[in-house]
């Protein structure tokens, strides 16, 4: 069994401020190594349920958050950014069996965490079809159009709730909530269990955890910046709305994704 998996660090339980999340401060080390804890927690779920390949995607800021010392020898790590639009499921394929998202947040204008966005924080909301959208969607509708089922997720618990009511069936960990600029976390060692016994539940029921793609993809962005807005309406195909929001219309998910990237 082949497995992916992809890891960002907002919605690890404990990190609540955004310096702990960036690389280049002190306070960062003690998430990152949390970060790495819950993926090590993914992977021994994985490879006691049949896991002979495991691909990780690194899939925050720089990329390059993960302590790779302890990885098994089962792991290829994927560390820094291709610029595909696959972004942070690059690397996946039809060729995986399984796909898991460790330490995902709420969106852009929720308040489920006091780190959450879309993709970046210049927007305040991204939606899909209607619907108001995190990255777990976008990362969720492309390995949907590569046929993988996504078996599992653990991040803040709005997020957990937001993904179930894209997949019902999907195993969730919510190790965390927001409560203003503030997070209530589970301990770590609770993470960890929870994140194991979630990601074995996930992969033995994985045939019912498959996303059906629609049949088009409407993206609508409501920016802070109203320049921002300016500026993305001229990518082709895309309108604005009003003086902050631009709509592109996309046949599929990789389209969209192709869009987002120069666009958002």
């Amino acid at each position: 069994m082949k497995v992916y998996i992809s890891v960002d660090i907002e919605g690890v339980t404990g990190v609540t401020s955004w310096d702990e999340t960036e690389l280049s401060n002190d306070v960062h080390k003690p998430a990152a190594e949390q970060m790495t804890r819950e993926t090590l927690a993914a992977c021994r779920a994985a490879i006691a349920c049949g896991a002979d390949e495991i691909v990780i995607k690194d899939a925050h800021d720089s990329a390059r958050n993960l302590l790779t010392d302890e990885l098994p020898d089962e792991v290829k790590i994927i560390r820094g950014w291709s610029n595909t639009p696959e972004s942070m499921v690059a690397g996946i394929d039809e060729s995986f069996d399984a796909a898991i998202f460790i330490g995902y947040h709420a969106g852009a204008g929720f308040n489920g965490n006091p780190l959450s966005h879309t993709m970046n924080l210049g927007n305040n909301y991204v939606k899909i079809n209607g619907r108001r959208a995190a990255e777990f969607d976008m990362n969720a509708y492309v390995c949907a159009y590569y046929g993988v089922p996504i078996v599992f997720v653990s991040g803040d618990e709005q997020l957990c709730d937001h993904a179930r009511e894209l997949i019902p069936a999907i195993e969730t960990a919510g190790v965390k909530k927001g409560w203003g600029n503030a997070t209530i976390s589970v301990s770590q060692t609770k993470a960890l269990h929870m994140i194991e016994d979630g990601v074995k539940r996930g992969l033995c029921a994985r045939d019912k955890c498959k996303l059906s793609s629609p049949e088009k993809f409407e993206m609508e962005i409501n920016f802070k910046e109203c320049v921002n807005a300016l500026r993305a309406s001229y990518y082709p195909g895309a309108v604005q709305l009003d003086e902050r929001t631009v709509r592109y219309t996309a046949k599929d998910i990789q389209e969209m994704m192709t869009a987002r990237m120069f666009i958002l």
